[in-house]
């Protein structure tokens, strides 16, 4: 996992410094020490703030708030990694129903195969009520689990789903949560970058992520990343920092992704993504010329994962070692320049592609070969809940 990123974990799971911290997960107590604050928290509305270049612009934090923090949730996990195990999270209402979402690692413990669901969760509304909530499936790699409440007696305020395609830097967000257990508090910034690549529960990463600069803590994984009209471009779920607090770098799982993940696990309980079984590396303009690469857009073959989809189909990687610009490579491999019609300009255009396939797809994939184009197909594998020797 990333040196220095942390998910922002709950109410407060306290793990070695510079790991990955989760927004909203502690682990057993016989792992990390778990401190949940569980005393009453009676909220002060402070005077309107003056009028800012934010507000002149139509971006009004506190209109937002008071419209969509309704349906903004805290959600307390029990039995995490054993009896006594707890954790504190956020999620938001998706519709009258009582599904609810929030971060797999809210309301689940370990990571890859050792994943495991909480013994029970519970949902605490805006309104005082707490309710016990269902687990119906939940997606390790994306970090998006969903919930259900039942919705008799409940005044549930669905929040609406918005997109995350084209989101530009800068523009303005605001993200409601329980940062150490203070339910539903709004904290305003910016999209700081889009694209990011960020540790998942298992060993394959997460691409697409939003970066903002709204502080997030722990306990703000599973809330909302809102976008100045209220709609959701993203569930919160980790914070770069080396001391677990927030640092102005947090990441949200972008909603586009998540609406993949809420129509599998409505289906079935779980996610399943397509598995290509390859590691690459990025390529730029001085490396394409150094090793002759023949292009400078592609995902470069470091790795074929032996028996996986790509090793059957005849993509290659290299062999040896060649240190480049403080980087070691394999050099001799195949450059990936397209999956079915979609070019790959980068490593996160590869992933893009394979999102949009299932398992057991067969799909054309032209790479560079010395050079020279090749064409071969694939049948697509499922992605384990493990890297494989070569991704």
């Amino acid at each position: 996992m990333s040196a220095g990123r942390r998910l922002a974990a709950a109410g407060i799971a306290l793990l070695a410094a510079g790991g990955l911290s989760a927004c909203g997960r502690a682990a057993a107590t016989s792992v990390t020490t778990t401190v949940v604050r569980t005393e009453r928290i009676e909220r002060t509305v402070a005077a309107p703030a003056p009028a800012t270049a934010h507000t002149a612009a139509g971006f009004d934090p506190e209109a937002i708030y008071a419209r969509d923090a309704p349906g903004v949730v805290t959600i307390t996990s029990t039995g995490i990694g054993g009896p006594t195990g707890e954790g504190v999270g956020s999620g938001f209402v998706i519709s009258p129903g009582g599904e609810i979402v929030t971060n797999a690692h809210v309301v689940t413990s370990g990571t890859g195969a050792a994943i495991r669901p909480a013994g029970a969760v519970y949902v605490a509304f805006a309104d005082g009520n707490q309710v016990p909530a269902r687990i119906v499936g939940f997606d390790p790699f994306a970090d998006v689990a969903l919930l259900k409440v039942d919705p008799a007696r409940l005044r549930l305020h669905p929040l609406a789903l918005g997109s995350s395609a084209g989101l530009r830097i800068g523009a303005p967000v605001v993200a409601i949560g329980s940062p150490f257990g203070e339910d539903r508090s709004l904290s305003a910034g910016i999209v700081s970058a889009t694209g990011r690549s960020i540790d998942s529960l298992t060993g394959f990463a997460t691409p697409g992520a939003i970066q903002t600069d709204a502080a997030v803590n722990q306990g703000n994984s599973g809330g909302p990343l809102l976008d100045a009209s209220g709609r959701v471009l993203g569930i919160n779920s980790q914070i770069a920092s080396t001391t677990g607090g927030g640092s102005g770098v947090g990441f949200a799982v972008p909603v586009d992704m998540v609406r993949r993940s809420l129509a599998q696990l409505r289906r079935s309980g779980r996610a399943s993504y397509a598995y290509l079984g390859l590691a690459t590396a990025p390529i730029y303009p001085q490396l394409a010329r150094h090793f002759g690469l023949g292009t400078s857009d592609g995902a470069w073959i470091q790795q074929v994962s032996p028996g996986g989809p790509a090793a059957a189909a005849g993509l290659r990687a290299g062999s040896g070692s060649v240190r480049f610009q403080a980087r070691d490579y394999v050099p001799g491999g195949d450059v990936v320049v397209a999956v079915g019609d979609r070019s790959v300009r980068d490593e996160a255009g590869l992933s893009a592609a394979l999102a949009a396939r299932s398992p057991g797809d067969s799909v054309k994939v032209r790479v560079l070969r010395a050079g020279r184009p090749v064409t071969v197909t694939v049948k697509l594998g499922e992605r384990p809940l493990t890297t494989q020797p070569g991704g």
